[in-house]
C-alpha cells in the first residue's frame, strides 16, 4: 500500500542518472575597457578545454543589451570527467587568464534530462535547409556595443538611384517617437546621415536594445514613414511580415565595433559645442576589419589629445561597409580642421580605400567621405 508519505517522499534515485550528459553554465562579468583581454583569454583556453577528455562543445555568448556580460555554456559526456578536470590544478592554472579581466563570476551545472531534437535526430526542415544547394543565409547581427551604459548600434541600406531626394525627406519630415520605451530603456539619440543612396540611421539606447527598437518600429509615425519609402528601396522588404522584418534588420545591420569617448567632465573651451558628422570608407574588398583597427587607433590618439578637436568616435561596420559617427569641438567659426597625417596608420589606412571623391576638408575623415546630416534627434 502506498501511504500519503511515501507518495511525498523524494524518490530513493536521482530522476536524471548521473551518466547523463552535463551542461555547464558559466556567468561572467566582464570588467570595462578588458573586453579585448577577455576575448583572447577565452581564445587561448578554449583550444586547451577542447583536448579535456569527456568535453563535448562549448559557446561563448554575450548579452544582448549589456556588452559587459558574457555566459560560456560547455556540454560534457557525464558530470564524472567534469567534476575531475574543474578540481585539477590544471584547470586552475588554465583559467588564470580570465582572472584579469573579469569582475564576477557564477557556475551553474545541469545534467541534461531532455532534448529536442533527441540526439541522434535532425529536424526534416533543418536538414532541408542545410543541405539545399544554394540557399541564403542571413546571420545574426552581433552583440551590441555598450559603452558607459550606453548601448550603440546602426542599421543600413540603400535606395534606388535617383530617388534620394525624396527619401531625405520622408525621413526628415515625421515626428520623433517617444524617447521613455519603458522603466529601464530610454531612446537617447538617433542620428540619419546619407551618402549616395545608402542610408544609415545609429541609434543610442539607455537600457535593452531590443525593446527600443521595437518601441521605435511599433509608433504610427514610424510605421507610416516605412512603408512611404518602400518604393524607393533597392531591395524588397514588408515589415508587415514578421519573417520578412527579422530578414531585412538582419541584412541592414551595422553593429558598433568600437567607441572612443574623452573622459566625461573634460572642461569645455568658452563657446564650444559639439556637432556630429558621419563618414563613409570606401572599402577596398576583404579589407573592413583592418580600416576598423586603424579607425580606432587613430580614433583613440586623438581623443588623447586635449588640443585635437576630435570628441567622440563610433565607428560601424558589417564586413566591407565601415561608417564612423563623430562628435567634433565646434566653434561658432565652423569646425576647426584637424592636422592630416600623411604616414603611419593613417597613411596606411589610405592605402586600404578605394580612391575617389575628395575627404572632407577638416581633415577628421581620414579619408573616409563625408555623409550628408538628414536628422539627429537626442532626448538628452
Amino acid at each position: 500500500m502506498t501511504t500519503l508519505d511515501d507518495r511525498l517522499a523524494p524518490p530513493s534515485s536521482p530522476a536524471v542518472p548521473d551518466t547523463a550528459r552535463l551542461r555547464v553554465v558559466l556567468l561572467l562579468d566582464v570588467l570595462d575597457g578588458r573586453q579585448q583581454q577577455f576575448l583572447q583569454a577565452y581564445e587561448q583556453i578554449r583550444h586547451q578545454v577542447a583536448a579535456v577528455p569527456g568535453h563535448v562543445s562549448d559557446q561563448l555568448c554575450q548579452s544582448l543589451g549589456n556588452s559587459s556580460q558574457w555566459l560560456i555554456t560547455s556540454e560534457w559526456e557525464s558530470s564524472e570527467p567534469f567534476l575531475e578536470w574543474v578540481e585539477s590544478a590544471e584547470h586552475r592554472k588554465m583559467v588564470e587568464p580570465l582572472h584579469g579581466c573579469v569582475r564576477d563570476t557564477r557556475s551553474l551545472r545541469f545534467l541534461i534530462a531532455r532534448e529536442t531534437p533527441e540526439q541522434g535526430t535532425t529536424k526534416p526542415a533543418a536538414a532541408a535547409r542545410r543541405s539545399a544547394p544554394g540557399t541564403a543565409f542571413d546571420p545574426v547581427p552581433t552583440p551590441p556595443l555598450c559603452s558607459g551604459g550606453v548601448v550603440r548600434h546602426a542599421i543600413t541600406f540603400t535606395v534606388k538611384p535617383g530617388s534620394e531626394e525624396p527619401v531625405a525627406k520622408l525621413l526628415a519630415d515625421y515626428s520623433a517617437p517617444q524617447a521613455q520605451v519603458d522603466d529601464t530603456t530610454r531612446l537617447l539619440r538617433t542620428s540619419l546621415f546619407m551618402h549616395g543612396n545608402r542610408v544609415v540611421r545609429a541609434v543610442e539606447v539607455e537600457g535593452d536594445l531590443g525593446n527600443a527598437l521595437r518601441h521605435v518600429a511599433s509608433q504610427p509615425e514610424v510605421r507610416a514613414v516605412e512603408q512611404a519609402i518602400n518604393p524607393y528601396l533597392e531591395e524588397e522588404r514588408d515589415l508587415t511580415d514578421s519573417a520578412s522584418a527579422r530578414a531585412f534588420f538582419a541584412r541592414a545591420a551595422l553593429p558598433a565595433i568600437g567607441h572612443e569617448s574623452a573622459q566625461a567632465g573634460t572642461p569645455a573651451a568658452a563657446g564650444e559645442k559639439l556637432a556630429r558628422h558621419a563618414f563613409f570608407y570606401p572599402v577596398r574588398p576583404g579589407r573592413g576589419g583592418d580600416v576598423v583597427r586603424l579607425l580606432r587607433t587613430l580614433d583613440a590618439e586623438a581623443i588623447a589629445d586635449p588640443a585635437h578637436p576630435l570628441a567622440a568616435a563610433t565607428v560601424f561596420q558589417r564586413e566591407d561597409t565601415v561608417v564612423r559617427v563623430v562628435d567634433v569641438r565646434e566653434r561658432p567659426d565652423g569646425m576647426p580642421a584637424a592636422p592630416v597625417q600623411q604616414d603611419g596608420p593613417a597613411g596606411v589606412l589610405r592605402e586600404l580605400l578605394v580612391p575617389g571623391e575628395p575627404a572632407d576638408p577638416a581633415g577628421l575623415g581620414h579619408g573616409g567621405h563625408p555623409m550628408t546630416p538628414v536628422t539627429d534627434r537626442s532626448s538628452r
